[in-house]
């Protein structure tokens, strides 16, 4: 497996989004509002990863996962963590997230920072598995329900002994 910070000569765009399209397809019928995902292109995308920070796992040849990460104030927010739907269960978003960790931590952040949609209890208990905290409600402009859930995954500070 190679682990590939994209930039503006990344050729695969069209791969990049048919991965995140795929591995969020199973959303599709279960969350309202839709996923911004759906909003997506190849374009999109590659603008994307000139303001973010992205990363795609290869293995294979074949894009397998991907994460796109963005510095706030007090944290890295975690977007776009998509695996490959054949590629599941087998530690690529585990990996990804890692790379997630070693940035917030090469950036001085002392936290990670995402949101996942209030139906997908499933992965509510990931990210709980994975050292997440849900820290907020929220709901989407013209909603009056909780349509997402914030979760922040606090990293640990290595101290220098003197």
């Amino acid at each position: 497996m190679t682990i590939l910070r994209l930039d503006s000569d990344f050729p695969r765009w069209d791969e990049l989004l048919s991965l995140i399209l795929s591995s969020f397809a199973y959303m599709n019928d279960r969350i309202d509002p839709p996923s911004s995902a759906l909003k997506l292109t190849a374009e999109s995308l590659a603008e994307k990863a000139e303001t973010e920070i992205a990363y795609v796992l290869i293995e294979d040849g074949a894009l397998v996962g991907c994460i796109f990460l963005r510095p706030e104030a007090d944290c890295l927010y975690v977007g776009k963590l998509a695996v490959a739907p054949g590629a599941k269960r087998r530690g690529i978003g585990r990996k990804l997230l890692g790379v997630a960790e070693d940035t917030a931590r090469a950036l001085s952040l002392p936290a990670l920072r995402l949101e996942t949609r209030i139906e997908l209890t499933e992965n509510h208990a990931v990210f709980g598995r994975w050292g997440f905290e849900k820290t907020a409600e929220n709901a989407h402009p013209g909603f009056t329900r909780v349509t997402s859930i914030e979760m922040r995954k606090y990293l640990a500070v290595e101290r220098l002994v003197s």
